[in-house]
């Protein structure tokens, strides 16, 4: 599937590190941010979920929950938010079928080697379930910063059609 702006996004299904189930209609009603990236406690996915956390009270004042999404299981999550303090939830997706049927499993470089692994990308979604805005270029250490620029841009473009 690719994603793009003003298309719902794909039914899932899974747990946080809690083990609650978090799911498309579970979320309807909210607007949300949800951020894929490769694994836990790696150098480029902890800058960019430390950035996020440092941003995420803006980003709620916005009115957008925070979800993250990786391979990694809710145990591991756990751990990874203990570490680094996180007030949002990480949702476990070990057998990659979120993220695959997000279309954002594939072929990569990585440190020039080509590798198969998950496309870090970011949504805005909103209460019914819409893609709003999709960012393709994730800056990891200043990713937060660039989640509360799309929101607010987001919201000038909503005034200014009304």
């Amino acid at each position: 599937m690719k994603l793009s702006v003003g298309k719902e996004i794909p039914d899932f299904e899974n747990v946080n590190e809690s083990e609650e189930v978090i799911s498309k209609s579970s979320l309807l009603g909210q607007k949300y941010v949800l951020f894929f990236y490769p694994k836990d406690d790696s150098p480029g996915c902890t800058k960019e979920a430390c950035s996020v956390r440092d941003y995420y009270k803006e980003i709620t004042k916005l009115g957008y929950k925070v979800f993250g999404v990786s391979p990694d299981k809710a145990k591991k999550h756990q751990k990874f938010i203990d570490k680094y303090e996180f007030q949002y939830s990480l949702l476990a997706d070990p057998e990659k079928k979120m993220i695959q049927d997000f279309g954002l499993w594939g072929p990569k470089k990585f440190m020039g080697k080509e590798i198969t692994g998950v496309y870090r990308t970011t949504l805005l979604v909103d209460e019914q379930g819409v893609i709003q805005h999709i960012i393709e270029k994730v800056v990891t250490k200043s990713h937060g910063e660039q989640v509360v620029h799309a929101i607010k841009e987001l919201e000038a473009a909503s005034v200014a059609a009304v």
